[in-house]
């Protein structure tokens, strides 16, 4: 799966903010994920059932960033693990969006998640490309 041309579709920012362009379950899986936002096809079970989604649902927020207890302890505790496992930070690609805005940021992510042999998508979660597997640099 190439990075489309277009600007990326802003319904693939996911509330916590992760971008689910750059999951593993965009890239490389025989039927992808259509986001966190979007339908469950393809969605892992974690996501599906994901309590930080239901929150902002109950809540009636579009991001967990327009939240007045943000950063709140789930976000603290996916953040600690993205931070360890990923090297990736949910809290600061939120906290990019409220200074910067969706379309900046989704533009920014392509930069960095595109292949640059392939121009496939690189996983945040594996950094294997999504046409070429080879692990970004």
């Amino acid at each position: 799966m190439k990075m489309p041309e277009e600007k990326i579709d802003t319904a693939m920012f996911a509330p916590c903010g992760m971008n689910c362009m750059v999951c593993y379950r965009r890239c490389s899986h025989p039927k992808p994920c259509a986001g966190c936002l979007n339908s469950d096809m393809g969605k892992p079970g974690h996501c599906r059932k994901c309590g930080i989604k239901d929150c902002v649902g109950q809540k009636g927020l579009p991001y967990c960033f327009a939240c007045s207890d943000f950063p709140c302890k789930f976000i603290k505790n996916l953040e600690k693990s993205y931070n360890k496992r990923y090297q990736a930070s949910l809290i600061e690609n939120s906290r990019f969006v409220q200074r910067h805005g969706l379309d900046m940021f989704m533009q920014t992510q392509k930069e960095t998640y595109t292949c640059s042999k392939c121009g496939g998508i690189i996983s945040v979660h594996d950094g294997a490309c999504s046409e070429c597997l080879e692990k970004a640099t």
